[in-house]
């Protein structure tokens, strides 16, 4: 079956929480999420082929010690898009039937300013569109590059091996209700996660996956 037929025929079932459609742009101004995720609308996109450091993430600085890598991440992709119209060309649907898509600001590439700035890695499980920026990023010794340092997915793979042990096997996400019934999921590498106390007779839930926390009617936790 050919890829359009498929997300035509996941859309149809439901399954999927973004718009998706071979082809389709998506424009508007952008409220960024974290360093590799922006909204547009209700839809929620994964920035094509890049790896930000997470929100909550440090990075080893040049001549020792440490900096909020992924505060920096977050803050400089908000100043980059700030009252900007962004257009995003989505490339594929990730696992969980979100938007993976390649956006711009005007003509410039923003997944390539990212990575050439040392702020993100170049994503090279799922595409080598940015190596030759990262090369660049790296000889310079910038942003992740002054030192030696953890990149995105080793630190969620961590992260996520010290969950909080009381969590059903493989399902650590927690789905907390705040006290104004807002429905907020964390995850476990997540500033506010060990803060969060799961009471099931309170509405909060645990989930497997983000897919199924968004599906559910909870958004991620800002």
């Amino acid at each position: 079956m050919r890829r359009a037929a498929v997300v035509a025929l996941l859309l149809g079932l439901g399954c999927c929480s973004a718009v998706w459609a071979a082809g389709a742009r998506i424009s508007g101004v952008a409220h960024v999420v974290d360093g590799d995720t922006i909204r547009l609308g209700d839809t929620r996109i994964r920035l094509h082929g890049i790896d930000a450091p997470e929100s909550d993430q440090s990075c080893n600085a040049r001549g020792g010690g440490i900096w909020a890598c992924g505060k920096e991440a977050t803050h400089a992709l908000a100043d980059m898009l700030a009252g900007h119209v962004v257009t995003c060309e989505p490339t594929t649907l990730d696992r969980y039937g979100r938007t993976v898509a390649r956006c711009f600001l005007g003509g410039a590439d923003i997944q390539a300013d990212m990575v050439h700035r040392g702020l993100a890695w170049a994503f090279v499980k799922y595409s080598r569109d940015y190596v030759g920026q990262e090369a660049e990023a790296r000889a310079a010794g910038l942003g992740i590059w002054q030192s030696e340092t953890t990149p995105a997915w080793d630190y969620r793979a961590m992260r996520w091996a010290e969950y909080d042990k009381t969590a059903p096997a493989g399902c650590p996400i927690k789905g907390n209700v705040n006290g104004h019934r807002e429905k907020i999921y964390h995850l476990p590498w997540g500033r506010d996660y060990a803060k969060v106390k799961m009471d099931l007779t309170k509405g909060k839930r645990w989930f497997c996956s983000e897919g199924e926390a968004e599906q559910a009617g909870w958004r991620p936790a800002r």
